[in-house]
């Protein structure tokens, strides 16, 4: 991916273009393995705090902004035609873009039958009949997962690309490993987007994600599991960004 299509964020290169090249670009490339992630606050946090986390994020072919903060200290930096690549928005419109191709997509997340669900609703909302195979990782650490079995269960879907509905960080660990073993054109990682579009988590309005706040209307739709996230994640991406204005690096790239 050309340096020019991408902006630092907190030491992590960001796409800074529109959702819609990012669709056309993906569904016209022929890649070999590539992962690409919607990552927001909470990874690019999570990933000044690990290095190994680092350097996995750092290793994908792109990481999309899935959130606002991003997009705007992107365009603090000078990238002025990055815009939000939000998870279930990429997936929805690559969905939709490559109905009527040869694109087969593989559904890998969710809790037992959100795949299956997901599947279906390809086929009532997005016209989509070509996902070709879904599973449904275990409830267990990364490193205790088969990824050599699950990649052969992909690998003979004969599937171009998975989706990988999981938390961060879990989700781009698994996409990374999976890697290794797969034999499709891109892994891809889209947080919460399988829920929303089954309907088991209701979205924030559009003019609350456009002003920065889905975070809130999250914590508010499920504050006992993510009160302890937003309270960590929002206060330090704040502190992470003016602590290299501080420093004199929030330019430097």
């Amino acid at each position: 991916m050309s340096t020019k299509c991408m902006v630092e964020v907190l030491g992590i290169s960001m796409y800074n273009r529109s959702i819609e090249e990012a669709i056309i670009m993906v569904n016209k490339s022929d890649g070999d393995n590539r992962c690409v992630s919607a990552t927001g606050a909470h990874g690019l946090v999570y990933s000044k705090r690990n290095i190994d986390f680092k350097k996995i994020l750092s290793a994908f072919y792109i990481n999309l902004p899935d959130g606002m903060p991003s997009v705007w200290v992107g365009r603090l930096k000078g990238a002025n035609m990055m815009s939000r690549c939000y998870g279930p928005d990429f997936f929805q419109g690559m969905m939709i873009h490559s109905s009527k191709g040869l694109i087969k997509h593989f559904l890998c997340g969710g809790t037992t039958g959100v795949a299956d669900k997901l599947k279906l609703a390809c086929q009532a909302n997005f016209g989509n009949f070509n996902i070709v195979g879904t599973f449904c990782p275990p409830f267990s650490p990364v490193d205790k997962y088969d990824f050599e079995g699950i990649a052969n269960k992909i690998n003979e879907s004969k599937a171009d690309i998975v989706w990988v509905g999981l938390s961060t960080p879990k989700q781009e660990q698994f996409a990374f490993y999976l890697s290794k073993f797969t034999k499709v054109k891109y892994i891809i990682t889209v947080g919460a987007a399988f829920d929303f579009h089954i309907g088991n988590v209701k979205q924030a309005p559009n003019w609350i994600q456009s002003i920065g706040m889905e975070w809130f209307f999250r914590l508010l739709m499920e504050p006992k599991r993510l009160w302890k996230r937003y309270f960590d994640i929002v206060p330090s991406f704040i502190y992470y960004n003016f602590a290299e204005i501080i420093k004199g690096e929030f330019f430097k790239k």
